[in-house]
């Protein structure tokens, strides 16, 4: 069975699962940060959503140490929103609430960058059209300058200097995880893991960090080793990153190119195994 076969092109990122020490508080800043509801909520789980979607699943771990930042594990999570105007909304925001953001634009897409009061890393992003990408050879062309944030303002009728114009923010119907980006001890290696077991094609190879996507996306995993290169799976438990979803159309294919592995856990409707540092990752069927 060839890669392509493996998981339809539709495949795509669904909710992020964290271990969080402070249950409460990390859930109040995600919803206060996004616009999200909690869907969910207990003593130990909290599911945040966007019009109904679950977006994080928030598990108590209040005993658990915070991760080193050599940890394997997440980089971020990335939060996608349906457009530029919804980015802008969501910048004047979060300028509002006085948070201290990076920015990247990475010409397929312009995003923003921050971490949870945890140290979980935070993506908040808008693509640009796909028509606008540039692909050679196979690889989608990205680049990190500096994203010109006045006109993600402007794109959604915010004054750049006064912030006149902002209102109240819920994330829009349509916001998604767009990505997921993992902290690994060899890029290559993990690009290989994830081609090889669920058919991602890698769509940008920069030696210390990898790209990789399902139906010609920029991508939707992310892999690198800046922080974490050589370091093995962690032998102990640590607060941080508990899980990835994917969300697929059918899982048939995806189940008989795993038969016979002993690491496959199958509910049925998802598969559940763990890559070579450790991240649980299931693949959901719906």
């Amino acid at each position: 069975m060839t890669s392509s076969a493996v998981l339809p092109a539709s495949t795509h990122a669904g909710p992020v699962h964290l271990n969080v020490r402070d249950l409460s508080g990390t859930a109040t800043f995600y919803a206060t940060l996004l616009g999200l509801t909690a869907t969910e909520q207990s003593s130990s789980n909290v599911t945040l959503s966007a019009s109904g979607t679950p977006l994080l699943h928030l598990h108590a771990a209040p005993d658990l140490p915070r991760a080193p930042v050599s940890r394997p594990g997440l980089y971020h999570t990335a939060f996608l929103l349906p457009t530029r105007a919804d980015l802008g909304r969501w910048l004047a925001h979060a300028a509002q609430l006085g948070l201290r953001i990076g920015s990247g634009d990475h010409l397929v897409s312009e995003a923003f960058y921050l971490s949870d009061p945890e140290g979980n890393g935070i993506e908040v992003y808008a693509d640009r059209p796909r028509d606008t990408w540039t692909w050679r050879d196979g690889q989608v062309q990205m680049d990190t300058k500096a994203v010109d944030a006045a006109a993600v303002l402007a794109a959604a009728g915010i004054d750049p200097t006064t912030l006149d114009g902002a209102v109240a923010f819920a994330a829009p119907q349509g916001t998604t995880v767009g990505h997921v980006h993992l902290k690994v001890g060899s890029a290559a290696q993990a690009a290989r893991w994830y081609a090889d077991t669920l058919g991602l094609d890698v769509v940008a190879d920069l030696g210390s960090a990898a790209f990789l996507s399902w139906g010609g996306y920029h991508h939707h995993v992310g892999l690198n080793e800046w922080h974490s290169a050589g370091q093995p799976a962690p032998a102990v438990p640590a607060a941080g990153l508990a899980g990835v979803t994917f969300h697929t159309q059918d899982l048939t294919n995806l189940r008989a190119h795993l038969a016979g592995r002993a690491d496959v856990q199958d509910a049925g409707d998802h598969l559940t195994l763990h890559d070579p540092w450790g991240n649980r990752v299931t693949v959901q069927q719906g």
